[in-house]
């Protein structure tokens, strides 16, 4: 059996991301014992004409459709990758008699609203690596497929699903042989870092994440033992510039200490980083144990700095964390870039400066904040029940694929907007959606990389920034 494994996201900014999920699939059914090959159309000007000369060379028996994200969860600057998909499906109906399954992060949040556009046959809703394969012993065997845990499909047009978990972390921590299925030097000289994951699952209950719906509600630990040979491995293949995307690298604390106490005894020579730190569990033992293991750089998802929002957030900390945290991160030397979200449930033009005064006062000035604006809602979310008690969302399931936003009713959206503005034109270490999506920065990341920067760059916020507004580009 042939088989093609498609990675379909082609978002670059702020970098673009190695796709370790496809990559880890594609590896895993090749194990499996089936012939695979793989399209990676992050770099493709054209993608439908990638395809379709890819489908030339081979005819495929099966084609897996990776999608990353649905849409990139901007308000001001709203992109929806879905419907990229389309043309995509009907080149592959009509060049063969390829099975098609859609996977990846973003068909977790939201399997029937793509199944019923795409006209896919199925999407995986489970652990990819460990359900394709027994998708495709299935399909060569003639077996019922509808028995498979991890798999959603239509049957006579009603959505059904096996949602059972299956075990991913049975063996230990996978990294694929990136460069056996991409151009690892194309993401590399990008300023893009490594991926690692040391845990699935999440055990808070954030109203606008999806995290639990695609990963479940347990935690599903890898071996701090198993990671650390991970990290090894990376190092010994040249690529050093390693970043822990678990949803919360810091939960559960004991975890995340033993992974770093591992990697520190080893000491492979790599620069770490992980932006999803929780404020509730950083402390000065963390923080040490992070700079032993070779973390170069960390991120703190803290939302908002005002209790009022945190609560109605559901964040399962106080601002009081948010402090003790600024006040445990100025005692170590590793830069720290603050995520903030503006415009939640509860938010009101107090709460919005209480978030802006904690900015201003904590965080060190080589440090940077990202300020985004608007939350994106899903279905399925606490956030979504929210919305349509308050008369903002009134848009069926299958409608919000194309990106909709919550926004306070207590807040004017111009006065926020504006709020912010004026704080990033007085702060070169502030950072908002323009900069994400600003058209030079590809370029800025490969001039960097061939200047000797290694990621992230926005430990250069303040350099860059002051750069660009020399150049007359207020960013």
């Amino acid at each position: 059996m042939n088989v093609l494994i498609v990675n379909t996201n082609r978002y670059c900014n702020p970098v673009p991301v190695i796709p370790l999920g496809s990559c880890l699939v594609a590896e895993s059914i090749e194990k499996a014992g089936y012939h695979v090959r793989f399209l990676d159309l992050l770099f493709e000007h054209d993608p439908v004409c990638a395809l379709e000369s890819e489908l030339s060379k081979a005819t495929p028996d099966v084609v897996g459709l990776s999608v990353r994200n649905i849409d990139n969860n901007d308000m001001q600057h709203p992109m929806a990758f879905f419907s990229d998909l389309v043309p995509m499906v009907k080149l592959v109906r009509s060049r063969t008699q390829a099975i098609i399954v859609l996977g990846g992060a973003a068909v977790g949040v939201m399997p029937e609203e793509l199944l019923r556009y795409t006209g896919t046959d199925y999407t995986v809703i489970g652990d990819g690596e460990i359900v394709f394969p027994g998708l495709l012993e299935t399909f060569s065997s003639g077996g019922v497929v509808e028995c498979i845990d991890g798999i959603a499909w239509l049957g006579n047009g009603v959505f059904k699903s096996n949602t059972n978990y299956v075990s991913r972390f049975s063996d230990g921590c996978s990294v694929p042989d990136f460069s056996r299925w991409i151009c690892i030097k194309d993401y590399l000289t990008r300023l893009s870092t490594v991926p690692i994951q040391t845990k699935l699952g999440c055990h808070f209950r954030c109203v606008y994440c999806t995290y639990r719906k695609i990963e479940g509600h347990d935690y599903r630990l890898c071996n701090s033992d198993s990671v650390v040979d991970a990290i090894v491995y990376l190092a010994k293949k040249g690529l050093r510039d390693i970043e822990f995307v678990d949803n919360v690298f810091n939960s559960p604390y004991e975890h995340a200490m033993a992974v770093c106490e591992g990697i520190a005894r080893v000491q492979p020579e790599v620069r770490l980083q992980s932006i999803e730190l929780n404020p509730l569990f950083v402390d000065d033992n963390l923080l040490t144990a992070m700079e032993r293991a070779g973390f170069v750089a960390i991120g703190i998802t803290v939302e908002s700095a005002s209790d009022v929002v945190l609560k109605k957030l559901n964040k399962g900390f106080t601002a009081n964390d948010v402090y003790n945290a600024a006040h445990v991160v100025r005692r170590h030397r590793m830069p720290c870039i603050w995520i903030f979200m503006l415009g939640g449930p509860g938010e009101t033009e107090e709460t919005v400066c209480e978030t802006l005064q904690f900015a201003e006062r904590c965080i060190r000035p080589g440090d940077a904040a990202f300020f985004n604006i608007g939350v994106r809602i899903y279905p399925g979310t606490e956030l979504e029940n929210i919305a349509r008690k308050e008369g903002i969302l009134i848009l069926s399931p299958q409608e919000m694929l194309e990106p909709v936003f919550y926004i306070s009713p207590a807040l004017d959206y111009e006065w926020l907007t504006n709020t912010v503005r004026v704080a990033l034109a007085q702060h070169m270490n502030y950072i908002g959606s323009d900069a994400i999506g600003l058209s030079l920065l590809p370029k800025l990341n490969r001039l960097a990389y061939k200047l000797g920067v290694r990621p992230p760059l926005w430990k250069h916020s303040r350099s860059v920034r002051r750069t660009l507004r020399f150049l007359g580009m207020n960013m």
